[in-house]
């Protein structure tokens, strides 16, 4: 049985088909196969590395954030806990798969670790992971730099708000919210990054 106890979850294939929002042919021969095989997408078909390789997570990130395929297990934690598929550029312009181990020189490791610095605690819009926007952070359990998204594209709306604001805070008692690593924090806190990500908003407490 499976842990949420429903009892049907383990009959479900790693990666399904919402074939009401989008036909099959959509899909590229990798996610064809992953589908028809049931095979996760943590057993890649392609060389971890290649383009093929980053390509295809590239291509369930997005199918999975428009809810036109849904993943389980590793897959799920994959989509909506890493950037893998993405890439990201050094100051030199040099591009660089993200949550993805390689071997970097010393010079494009220190860079890479710099710009990673600069963009800690601070939200940005997202395109992946079914949330609106992420934020990297530190783990101070593991000291490891790790992506933490949160929020929907209709909060927003909610900003200037004030019996909107209250409500979301008790709802989620947002005052009880202080670990840095979960949504939730991100989350009682969005009217003060209203800047970072694009939104107006004169107000900097919680909900």
């Amino acid at each position: 049985m499976c842990d949420c106890g429903c009892n049907i979850c383990e009959d479900k294939k790693p990666v399904m088909l919402n074939e009401s929002l989008a036909p099959r042919e959509i899909l590229s021969e990798g996610l064809k196969y992953h589908l028809d095989n049931a095979r996760p997408l943590t057993e890649h078909v392609y060389r971890a590395g290649s383009d093929s390789y980053f390509n295809l997570w590239a291509e369930a990130r997005a199918l999975y954030s428009r809810n036109i395929i849904e993943v389980q297990g590793d897959d799920l934690e994959v989509l909506t806990e890493t950037d893998l598929g993405h890439y990201g550029t050094l100051e030199d312009g040099t591009r660089v798969p993200l949550d993805f181990p390689i071997e970097l020189n010393e010079t494009e490791h220190n860079l890479l670790m710099e710009e990673a610095k600069k963009k800690i605690g601070k939200p940005m819009r997202s395109s992946s992971g079914g949330k609106a926007y992420k934020v990297y952070v530190r783990d101070p359990k593991t000291k490891k730099i790790k992506t933490v998204r949160f929020g929907s594209g209709g909060l927003k709306a909610k900003i200037n708000n004030p019996k909107a604001r209250q409500a979301f805070a008790a709802r989620h008692n947002c005052a009880q919210k202080n670990d840095r690593t979960k949504a939730s924090y991100w989350s009682c806190r969005l009217p003060r990054y209203a800047k970072l990500l694009g939104l107006k908003s004169n107000f900097s407490g919680f909900w």
